[in-house]
């Protein structure tokens, strides 16, 4: 009996924590409640914290409160690729074995927000890659997508999420906590420091091994002229370089709470 009323209590605090930050002044008109929750839920899961209040807040929101309060790509792309990087981190660190079947894993619908079932790559291409097919580079729409995902998608594709996305593997870039009156500054970061930690640049034979999630969603960057322009931007290569590019081996080797240190 003490076991539930504690439940209960903590279930009721961060209720109205989350309550709270609703209704408080928010100084940036880009973050909302949702925002706010996708962080908060983040942060719960890192630090091993109950999170089941976070659980029911996302499957009780309404679709029309999920549209009203989702309007703008930052706020998509804040609230979707915190609510993924959550979810793989809560699934995996609870039972690691998952990661063997890793196309169940990712496959599975049973995220619950707003009365709808998602999967990890729905959320990814449905929502953020708006209504890209798996594994045709980017070239490809998926047909036939559902109003959910047609009200909730991303108005334009933003390569930079895969500098953010966090899957479980040894590859894949660090967590951090998105803000949406930041995000751009975030994602350009996340970018920047990715690449030159991942992009091996051979000045010798003027050839570049680039990250595995680049030519899988090779379109998402405008294909390898572009790839070339954003490794200038970065500061990966010179100006003056047209090296040219491979793709490396994907590290699918599990490695769990990989956060970025502020």
């Amino acid at each position: 009996m003490q076991k539930v009323f504690l439940f209960l209590f903590l279930f009721l605090l961060q209720i109205i924590a989350l309550e709270k930050a609703s209704a408080g002044t928010v100084v940036d008109a880009d973050e909302n409640r949702l925002t706010k929750a996708s962080q908060s839920f983040l942060l719960a899961v890192k630090k091993r914290e109950p999170v089941d209040s976070f659980l029911l807040f996302f499957q009780k929101i309404t679709p029309a409160e999920l549209m009203a309060e989702l309007n703008t790509d930052n706020r998509k792309k804040t609230f979707w690729l915190n609510i993924y990087n959550a979810y793989t981190q809560l699934w995996l660190s609870e039972n690691p074995a998952q990661y063997k079947k890793r196309s169940q894993f990712f496959g599975n619908k049973r995220i619950a927000i707003a009365g709808e079932r998602l999967s990890l790559d729905r959320i990814e291409h449905g929502l953020l890659r708006r209504s890209k097919t798996k594994w045709s580079m980017g070239y490809v729409n998926r047909l036939f997508p559902s109003g959910f995902e047609k009200n909730n998608r991303v108005d334009t594709v933003d390569y930079r999420i895969h500098f953010a996305l966090n899957c479980g593997a040894k590859s894949c870039p660090p967590i951090a906590f998105y803000r949406a009156e930041q995000l751009d500054k975030q994602l350009d970061l996340a970018t920047r420091v990715y690449l030159k930690s991942e992009a091996d640049y051979d000045t010798t034979k003027n050839q570049i091994a680039l990250p595995a999630i680049m030519g899988w969603f090779r379109a998402d960057f405008g294909g390898k002229k572009n790839m070339k322009q954003l490794l200038k931007k970065t500061g990966v290569i010179p100006m003056e370089a047209a090296p040219s590019i491979s793709f490396k081996k994907y590290d699918w080797n599990l490695y769990l709470d990989n956060y970025k240190t502020e």
